[in-house]
């Protein structure tokens, strides 16, 4: 669960380990592993938590004139309850996380649901690099290269029948691997759900990297959703399962405290959480405060998504 400070001091106003201890870089638990062609290999076969090279194209959906924060900002400040509620515990509790092999299953309204293999994601279209802003509820920001290509490239491998209106994640669990529910204060597995129409939107990115590189496990690997519109937690990591549904799927913080988290879960400054305003926001690295912008910024892109709806209810 989200961790309940007192008022003056809250996880949003905490500066990062990182930036105070020089925390070493991220180790892979795994050296060795290459990528053939897009194709993920491990030197024993089995799953490897060493990050991989990838080969990408320029895109033109990056955000533009921001500087990128650090690697080590991002891969050692992170939301990821099945592997600790500290910002700094994923990237220790999940170095042996198993990534490989990986099937992801998508199915539901759609004339040929099927399996992809993460070798299969990872050659389904060329590999954009995209520099997008990210939002966390929790009032700080990153900006960040992430890697992978628009989530409607997969869903059209499938093609989705007139009944399917949302879209259904959930990431994996495993017991073995994760901490349990109790442990991790929320319902486990985590899901999360988009609209038909925000699914297909070019900005929703399918991802499978950042930084040149396969995503690290504390990041969501090996396959992850980055949605730089909304706030961070409907980004959701590790996925499993995607299904094309009719009606509202159920989304994991929604469920827990929905008058906190709403489904939409659009950046917006005019919504404030019920515990802290979403008027301004830290930048990791940054000690002041910034405007945290409509949409984080993406407003000229998505905010016909929403045209005529309150966002103020909807949430």
């Amino acid at each position: 669960m989200l961790i309940r400070k007192s008022p003056d001091v809250r996880y949003s106003e905490v500066t990062p380990k990182s930036l105070y201890l020089n925390r070493r870089k991220f180790l892979a638990g795994v050296p060795g592993a290459v990528l053939a062609g897009n194709e993920l290999l491990s030197p024993s076969g089995r799953a490897s938590a060493a990050t991989t090279k990838l080969q990408t194209v320029q895109s033109a959906l990056s955000t533009t004139g921001e500087r990128i924060n650090p690697k080590e900002y991002v891969t050692g400040y992170n939301n990821y309850y099945e592997f600790g509620t500290g910002k700094d515990e994923p990237q220790q509790l999940a170095r042996n996380f198993k990534t490989y092999p990986w099937i992801v299953t998508v199915e539901g309204e759609c004339a040929k649901p099927r399996k992809f293999t993460i070798d299969e994601i990872l050659k389904l279209a060329p590999l954009e690099e995209r520099v997008y802003r990210h939002r966390c509820v929790e009032a700080w920001s990153i900006v960040v290269p992430w890697i992978g290509y628009s989530l409607s490239t997969l869903l059209n491998q499938v093609e989705p029948n007139p009944k399917a209106k949302f879209v259904a994640f959930e990431t994996l669990y495993d017991p073995k691997q994760m901490l349990s529910p109790l442990q991790a204060g929320i319902p486990l597995p985590y899901v999360e759900g988009l609209r038909l129409d925000e699914a297909m939107h070019p900005l929703a990115l399918l991802t499978v990297g950042m930084y040149g590189e396969t995503l690290p496990p504390q990041d969501g690997a090996p396959v992850r959703m980055v949605l730089p519109w909304k706030y961070g937690f409907k980004s959701i990591k590790s996925i499993v399962k995607i299904r094309l549904v009719g009606g509202q799927p159920a989304s994991t913080w929604n469920l827990y405290a929905p008058n906190e988290y709403g489904f939409y879960s659009n950046v917006n400054p005019n919504r404030d959480h019920p515990r802290w305003s979403q008027k301004t926001e830290r930048r990791l690295g940054e000690f002041g405060r910034r405007t945290t912008l409509m949409f984080n910024g993406y407003g000229d892109q998505v905010a016909s998504l929403y045209k005529g709806m309150d966002l103020i209810r909807n949430y």
